[in-house]
């Protein structure tokens, strides 16, 4: 059974600071820290393109999913480059997490501009835990600013 006195703030801190970490080992490390070894991410709403190329094949758009540390390492890392190595974005934490079930929260998230702060994308990941408060799987709610 799950613990029940997981701190949902400090597992959603752990969680952005994998998507903001510029030093690659580190970035792995806290993979490794905050999921198990099987964890599941799956991006519910992939991105437009994605959803376009579908819809061209006559198939409706799949969720995208990633299992275990090592394509976890290769998805985080890819969200790094594209949108914080540059400079001009980081993802925060946009509100209080919150206990949904005594082993789910959801993340509300934005990514902002890292000069003034200003919210240019965000979501929401609704993470499952095991008893030791690593993320067993993340369905990840990508929304518009």
């Amino acid at each position: 059974m799950p613990d029940m006195n997981i701190d949902a703030k400090q597992v959603a801190d752990r969680y952005l600071a994998q998507w903001n970490e510029p030093d690659a080992a580190a970035r792995s490390a806290l993979i490794r820290e905050a999921w198990t070894p099987t964890a599941v991410h799956v991006l519910v709403n992939p991105p437009e393109a994605v959803r376009d190329g579908a819809a061209a094949l006559a198939v409706p758009a799949p969720p995208l999913e990633v299992h275990g540390h090592d394509a976890l390492d290769a998805r985080v890392t890819r969200a790094y480059e594209m949108f914080v190595a540059g400079g001009e974005h980081v993802f925060t934490v946009a509100e209080e997490p919150f206990v949904l079930l005594p082993d789910v929260i959801g993340v509300r998230w934005s990514m902002v501009t890292a000069d003034g702060g200003e919210a240019v994308g965000g979501g929401l990941d609704v993470l499952s835990l095991d008893g030791d408060g690593r993320i067993r799987t993340d369905h990840q709610f990508i929304a518009a600013a």
